[in-house]
């Protein structure tokens, strides 16, 4: 059985409301998320999950926020041992830009993109301003995109599941660790929508959807499948693993 330890790389931040994380609640507080990239490390490859903010910010008031320091791709990579042209695989859990923004500096990489994300970038809905199909023009043309239609292995021990939450296409991360199956959601969320308050607990509500959602109701249920099937769960901006080197 293959497993991997995954280390979290914080490579940008966002300085918004809470509400844009938790749908429904506690709207008005001002809230720091980190936005990581995960390099899964074991096997014979060098995988990464998304690939952060081109120019993050990197100040001390966004470090105490978070409670970790925050990376360049450079910087974050070579902290592993890595530099840009050793990734040789990235698989992203969706195309808004602060997934993306590092993509093409991956030039030997192969890149795991769902389907409707790709729709998504080329032709995006007014509404969703995030996805700036730049980020992702020099690797489609140079054919380093693998499209993803629906659940897969990606190599042993990690596999993608299609989780249609925050956008159309969505892919969580299932990854075997020695400490068992890890998930890095598919979708923005941080834990408290897995472990809501008590108040959101007694509208017997089990999680809290993302803050941004395709569709409420069917984010609600794609979360309960997500937890139910991980032993470690990884919501994608977590501040908690800002400090963590290593997990699995």
């Amino acid at each position: 059985m293959n497993t991997y330890k995954i280390h979290p790389i914080v490579m940008g931040t966002k300085v918004f409301d809470k509400g844009m994380m938790t749908y429904q609640h506690d709207y008005g507080k001002p809230y720091t998320i980190p936005i990581y990239c995960w390099y899964l490390e074991g096997g014979d490859k060098k995988i990464l999950v998304d690939t952060g903010e081109l120019r993050p910010i990197q100040s001390a008031d966004r470090e105490k926020n978070i409670g970790g320091p925050i990376y360049t791709f450079e910087q974050g990579l070579a902290k592993w041992g890595l530099r840009p042209e050793d990734i040789d695989l990235v698989i992203h859990t969706h195309l808004h830009a602060d997934h993306c923004e590092n993509d093409y500096k991956c030039g030997n990489a192969r890149f795991f993109i769902q389907e409707k994300e790709l729709a998504a970038i080329h032709n995006p809905h007014p509404l969703d301003f995030r996805y700036v199909e730049d980020y992702i023009l020099e690797i489609e043309q140079a054919g380093q995109i693998e499209i993803v239609t629906g659940d897969r292995q990606i190599v042993p021990g990690i596999a993608v599941l299609y989780t249609p939450a925050h956008t159309a296409g969505g892919l969580t991360v299932l990854v075997d660790t020695a400490q068992g199956r890890a998930a890095i959601t598919g979708f923005c969320v941080i834990r408290e929508n897995f472990e809501p308050p008590p108040a959101v607990r007694a509208m017997e509500l089990e999680v809290i959807p993302p803050g941004t959602n395709i569709n409420p109701a069917a984010a609600y249920d794609v979360m309960l499948k997500v937890r139910d099937m991980a032993d470690i769960l990884l919501p994608l901006h977590e501040p908690e693993f800002a400090a963590v080197d290593t997990i699995g």
